[in-house]
């Protein structure tokens, strides 16, 4: 399947996010606290019509354990892929853009609250579990993960991309 990943608003995330993560919600209650942020992005896996079939957004927000081992903290929200196109490397093409993003950023501690089922895919793109799964009453079982991201350099000047 064709795809690319790019950046889009927080709006259009939300209709797969509410089909795949939180159906319970209506599509306004889908906007977080720092949608808007300039740091914040928000991604979308296309097909050649258009139409989305994987989403991410990432935003800095501490780790709720702490600063750990560094000063930047990222957290991965919304990260979805149509549940009829799982297994076609669509998330992983999303997660590589959220680490991308997050790399050209200076780079830091990346973090999210991973449903249970989902923990092998992020197992394999470096994650980390942190803690106990818990059950959120709406969403399932959840439980902490985490990963390190080194910040790019720039080709041109061989520099760190950390600001």
């Amino acid at each position: 399947m064709e795809i690319r990943v790019e950046p889009v608003a927080a709006i259009t995330t939300f209709p797969l996010r509410h089909d795949v993560l939180r159906p319970h919600e209506t599509l306004d209650q889908l906007a977080l606290p720092g949608d808007a942020d300039p740091d914040t992005c928000h991604l979308a896996a296309r097909t050649v019509t258009g139409e989305v079939v994987g989403t991410a957004s990432v935003r800095r927000e501490p780790a709720p354990w702490g600063p750990g081992t560094t000063t930047a903290a990222w957290r991965l929200r919304g990260m979805a892929t149509r549940e009829d196109l799982r297994g076609r490397r669509i998330g992983t093409r999303v997660l590589g853009a959220v680490v991308a993003h997050v790399a050209s950023k200076g780079g830091g501690l990346l973090w999210c609250n991973a449903r249970v089922p989902a923990v092998p895919f992020y197992e394999r793109s470096g994650f980390a579990t942190r803690g106990e799964p818990w059950v959120d009453p709406e969403i399932g079982p959840h439980v902490a993960m985490w990963r390190e991201v080194v910040p790019s350099l720039d080709r041109a000047t061989g520099e760190s991309s950390a600001r």
